[in-house]
């Protein structure tokens, strides 16, 4: 990080609470990049948005949404501010999308009930892993399932084989990172990672940013 950066990252703590500030770092502490989400081509906007707010309470900092055929924003009242905690990646192109996450190190994941799938208590927590959930009524692409490195799948006792997306979400996020903190692996993000984030985080938040960081440059208190 810059000298620049780290004294706007100052300045801008100024303009919160020490409430405010404690509660960003407690938040940060507990956050990961050891798994991520992606949705794709999710029809209801609705989904999207409650799979986001999935991944802030369970401590998910990223979620990718790959919309190649229908484009949308995020449901803010559904998301109920989630989309000012979560690192939101739009993607056009899911081959793309899945070549960048291979990059970062992860396994890619596709979550479906049928294929010979892992029972998500069975699933190996300590590897870095992206979960791929696909449109309400179709899953996944091809594309995906014939790329994927594993399939997943919740066990259900009932005549329903499916679930929504988002209850798919939360219950495979709640299972593998509480499976994942009782380990020895380095889930938590780097300080480089908190620095960044937490700098987003008071941009999205404080009134006026825009114009306090303008006034900051201005008067050249780099």
């Amino acid at each position: 990080m810059s000298k620049t950066d780290q004294k706007l990252f100052h300045y801008l703590q100024t303009y919160l609470t020490d409430r405010r500030k404690a509660l960003f770092k407690e938040v940060l502490s507990k956050r990961t990049r050891h798994f991520t989400v992606v949705t794709e081509d999710v029809y209801q906007l609705h989904n999207t948005s409650a799979v986001m707010r999935t991944c802030d309470v369970f401590g998910i900092q990223d979620l990718y949404v790959v919309e190649e055929k229908l484009g949308k924003r995020i449901d803010k009242e559904i998301a109920m501010g989630a989309q000012k905690w979560v690192t939101l990646h739009r993607k056009d192109n899911i081959n793309n999308c899945m070549e960048d996450l291979k990059q970062k190190g992860y396994q890619l994941i596709a979550t479906t009930p049928h294929n010979d799938s892992t029972y998500l208590h069975d699933f190996d927590v300590t590897k870095k892993a992206a979960f791929f959930f696909g449109k309400e009524s179709y899953g996944l692409s091809d594309t995906v399932l014939e790329q994927a490195d594993g399939f997943l799948k919740i066990p259900m006792y009932g005549f329903t084989e499916s679930l929504n997306i988002s209850v798919s979400a939360a219950i495979i996020l709640q299972d593998v990172v509480t499976r994942l903190k009782q380990t020895d692996i380095a889930w938590q993000l780097s300080e480089a990672e908190k620095f960044d984030i937490e700098m987003e985080w008071m941009k999205r938040t404080i009134k006026s940013q825009k114009e306090i960081v303008e006034r900051f440059m201005k008067d050249k208190k780099v």
